[in-house]
This record gives structure tokens, sequence and C-alpha cells, in this order.
């Protein structure tokens, strides 16, 4: 089973491929840090539970999980809730190939209007 990362890793390769005028970027959130390094970036303004990635030209942001067995935090879901509430649109991904299709339908519909 593929993890987090190799998941998250495929769908940036997958967007810049085929969605290259829309930019996406990650939020480094994640991953082990010292108590100190954990300080400094808390202090700049690093905030738990907010998406993995964002693409700005359609004001989405991208919660990236394993395909099997990710689930969302309480404070992941207070950022989505927050998010929607100011009129962005959050895709938790439940794998690369789950992003992907909710990408596609997000592209879309976002064309369409």
């Amino acid at each position: 089973m593929k993890t987090e990362h190799e998941e998250q890793r495929e769908f940036v390769q997958w967007m810049r491929q085929t969605h290259p005028d829309a930019r996406i970027f990650a939020i480094p959130n994640g991953g082990q840090r010292s108590r100190t390094t954990g300080a400094k970036l808390k202090a700049e303004g690093v905030s738990a539970g907010v998406p993995d990635l964002y693409i700005p030209a359609w004001r989405c942001w991208v919660e990236m999980k394993r395909a099997k067995g990710g689930t969302v935090s309480g404070p992941q879901k207070d950022w989505i809730s927050y998010l929607e509430s100011i009129g962005h649109t959050v895709i938790i991904g439940q794998g690369s190939e789950n992003a992907k299709e909710k990408i596609k339908s997000l592209h879309l519909s976002l064309n369409n209007i």
C-alpha cells in the first residue's frame, strides 16, 4: 500500500502534467520536527489541520490521505469547514486516483460556469 507521501507525489505530478496552467503547491505542515523547529514554525504561522495542497486559480485545497485507512483529524475538519464557509473548495483525496477523479469533476464544473 502506498504511503500518503507517495499518493501526494503521484497526484502533484499528474496535476502538473494535466493542468500546467493551474499552479499547485504543498503546505508542509506534517513530518517529524524537533521541538525547537516546531515552535519556530508555529510562531511563523504554521497551523495544524491546514490541507496539504493548494491550487490558487481554482481556490481549491486538497487534503491527501492514503487510499485505505486515512482519516481526517479534528483540526483538519475545522479548517475544511472554515475554508468552505469562505467559498473555497476542499477535496479530500483518498489516494491519488480518487483525488484525480475529484479534480476532473471540479475542472468540468469550473469550465461550465
